[in-house]
């Protein structure tokens, strides 16, 4: 039953993926070890242990030996690895240590070899992710938001960015001075900011940015504070609701209450909690055309629906963005692949400046 569950989909999508990326790991390890004319005694997909103790139930779940090397699959799927001989894994054998090095051994190779061997898990990793961005790239191409399309500016989605003095409608200019183009690189941007240009209501403005503010965001478990803003439209309707005894349906885009233009959902959130237990005029927009519904808002400020996941497709089709989307032939993403896995690495490099100041209290998210 579990199985064909949800969860158990998931738990099953979950080992498949991180066995794979083992393997490929691990394959790079063995690739220059053998390279190298360095003997690989083991290969192993999970632990033939319980990791981290090499002594303790020593069983795999198959085994094979070829040549000088075993591949197996271990009963405890926390990792994988490959023994190189002269070398301490995660199985902490020591013991050939002891004897003078041998000409197959990892001891006994060039420095430059034995860097390549211990590199080669995270070159295999570097490469599978520009394999996996340039696919993404080759099928989907890249989709963003202009920030110019936000002519409303954006909602503030998280109690922390109220703190620090945004507000919802806010147009975000530049963050240190460097002017931003696309709304996805706001919050990157934002996790080194010291001060953010905005403008507001008309007048340019400048909030400055405190030094833990990444602090913040990890105590209060906020992945983002901003969000586009987006329109109502209507999902799942629930049963026994304000929203169903008015006739509410799937596809339904709510433009105003009581004749007050409500655009966003945002601003019909915050109209109904205005309205609490309130019988109220909604305008509604059904197949394009204009219609006006009585409904019920209940005493939490609600009416008993979930919105429609506000999709780019949706967003373009409403006429709200217009989104930036640029595709790949296949030989075109490959080096947009590279680049894309380049800026990756470069943002997780930045973020080692962040971690070593305490005072940003960065090293708290450290995982």
């Amino acid at each position: 039953i579990l199985l064909l569950s949800g969860v158990g989909i998931k738990i099953a999508q979950f080992l498949i993926a991180l066995s794979l990326l083992i393997l490929l790991h691990e394959a790079g390890h063995f690739f220059f070890a053998r390279l190298f004319k360095t003997r690989v005694e083991k290969f192993y997909l999970f632990f033939d242990f319980l990791f981290p103790f090499p002594g303790l139930l020593n069983f795999s779940l198959f085994k094979k030996k070829k040549g000088d090397t075993e591949y197996g699959l271990g009963w405890f799927p926390l990792g994988g690895y490959v023994k190189i001989a002269g070398m301490v894994d995660e199985s902490m054998d020591r013991e050939a240590l002891a004897q003078p090095p041998q000409p197959w051994e990892f001891r006994s190779k060039k420095a430059w070899q034995r860097l390549l061997i211990m590199l080669g898990g995270i070159l295999v990793n570097v490469l599978v992710a520009i394999v996996i961005y340039a696919m993404i790239l080759f099928v989907w191409g890249e989709k963003k938001l202009p920030l110019a399309q936000m002519r409303d500016g954006i909602f503030v989605a998280d109690s922390i960015g109220y703190k620090l003095g945004f507000e919802t409608g806010d147009k975000i200019i530049a963050i240190n001075g460097k002017p931003l183009q696309y709304f996805e690189d706001v919050m990157p941007e934002l996790l080194y900011a010291q001060t953010v240009q905005l403008e507001r209501d008309g007048r340019t403005m400048t909030l400055n940015m405190p030094v833990n503010f990444i602090e913040q965001l990890i105590d209060n478990k906020a992945r983002a504070i901003f969000m586009s803003r987006i329109p109502t439209v209507v999902g799942k309707v629930a049963k026994g609701t304000g929203a169903e005894a008015a006739g509410l349906k799937q596809g339904d885009r709510i433009t105003g209450i009581n004749g007050n233009s409500t655009p966003y959902f945002d601003q019909l959130k915050t109209t109904l909690d205005s309205l609490k237990g309130a019988q109220i005029t909604l305008q509604v927009v059904r197949d394009e055309k204009p219609m006006m519904l009585t409904a019920q808002v209940s005493d939490s400020g609600t009416l008993g629906f979930m919105p429609q996941e506000p999709t780019p497709q949706l967003m373009e089709q409403l006429g709200f963005y217009q989104y930036e989307t640029k595709r790949y032939g296949l030989l075109a993403s490959v080096p947009a692949g590279i680049r894309m896995a380049g800026d990756k690495l470069a943002f997780y490099a930045k973020q080692f400046k962040v971690f070593f100041n305490p005072k940003t209290g960065a090293y708290k998210g450290i995982g």
